[in-house]
């Protein structure tokens, strides 16, 4: 699979804001609206403070899906899932610069599984520790937010994160690498996080309480 930005932003709805009593649903209803990804927050309880879902449910929802997963994982000790999740049909695994203690050797780990390769970093940490790993992975993820829960408000501080990485990326061999941001992502900030190099914007409960999502996917791409 290849994932580059064709264009204009790529727009990633976040499923923790989504109704999983409907979740089928809310797969095509998403995927109708011109989804581009579906993200996947997995979360552990240890490497914050919350616990969601596993390769099972990731496995159940792409049965349904036909848009590629984004599968984030905010979890210690990431190397023991990644085949879990592979399996399970994650397109994308993106693991945590906080939480991976040998991060070169994880992200040929997921790559040697056939999958796109990711890394995140939270709203404390500066771009610049990832210099080492730029020519290897597939995408960043910025939290814009401090992870855990959704709803959260977004951190301006996020937007000169974002054009900080996008200079670093002009003197690496992937200077049009891909650009994620996530946490508090809304139709006002979505055009300001683009300008300064976004190309996926992660939307979740504003997205999912929008009761319009093609509008709302429309609204964030600035269309």
């Amino acid at each position: 699979m290849t994932m580059l930005p064709a264009g204009r932003p790529l727009v990633a709805p976040s499923f923790l804001s989504s109704d999983f009593s409907r979740i089928g649903e809310e797969i095509r209803d998403v995927e109708a609206a011109g989804a581009d990804l579906l993200h996947l927050d997995v979360m552990d309880g240890h490497f914050v403070p919350n616990i969601t879902i596993g390769p099972v449910v990731v496995e159940a929802i792409k049965r349904h899906a036909t848009t590629p997963l984004d599968v984030h994982l905010m979890i210690t000790d990431a190397d023991r899932y990644l085949a879990s999740f592979a399996h399970a049909g994650a397109d994308i695994l993106t693991v945590h610069w906080e939480a991976s203690p040998h991060l070169h050797r994880t992200i040929h780990a997921i790559k040697d599984l056939g999958v796109l390769a990711g890394v995140s970093i939270n709203p404390a940490t500066p771009v610049g520790v990832l210099a080492e790993v730029l020519d290897d992975v597939d995408l960043v993820l910025i939290m814009s937010v401090n992870p855990g829960f959704g709803g959260q408000s977004f951190i301006p501080r996020a937007l000169d994160k974002v054009r900080t990485l996008r200079s670093i990326l002009h003197s690496t061999s992937q200077p049009n690498l891909p650009i994620e941001v996530d946490g508090g992502v809304t139709s006002s900030n979505a055009a300001s996080l683009v300008e300064a190099g976004a190309d996926i914007l992660v939307s979740g409960s504003a997205l999912f309480k929008s009761g319009d999502y093609a509008g709302y996917i429309r609204a964030l791409r600035g269309e």
